[in-house]
């Protein structure tokens, strides 16, 4: 998460605590910046995902709230998985929830529905 966002101890422990629990259930490496975005903010998005440890296995969120911009982008593994709906209906869900004032609550939620959507589904095994 990016320093110096204004977020309570509380609250960082809070959205860290969301990406622990994605990171488990999806197996996929999520990274929350909050903060102000370059001008082209996809670009600035990219850039960013594409700085972390393994990106074609991670999910970067981007939110700048003052310019209300909100950039989800996928690595290349994970979109094998996580289909571009599920994307969207996460990016609703953290819009909802920051148009009402609730930064903390949308990133947690966002995070959480793209790791439930990002889930890898169990293999079942039978004995013959």
């Amino acid at each position: 998460m990016a320093s110096g966002d204004g977020f309570s101890a509380d609250q960082r422990y809070e959205i860290d605590r969301a990406i622990r629990a994605a990171e488990t259930v999806s197996r996929y490496e999520f990274s929350v910046f909050v903060g102000a975005a370059e001008s082209d903010h996809g670009a600035f998005a990219q850039r960013l995902h594409a700085s972390l440890i393994a990106p074609a296995r991670s999910v970067l969120i981007m939110v700048d709230p003052a310019a209300r911009l909100l950039e989800i982008v996928t690595g290349s593994v994970v979109r094998r998985v996580l289909a571009d709906d599920a994307v969207r209906l996460a990016a609703a869900a953290m819009e909802s929830a920051f148009a009402q004032g609730d930064l903390v609550g949308g990133i947690t939620r966002g995070v959480n529905q793209l790791a439930d959507a990002a889930r890898q589904p169990e293999t079942l095994h039978s004995s013959s």
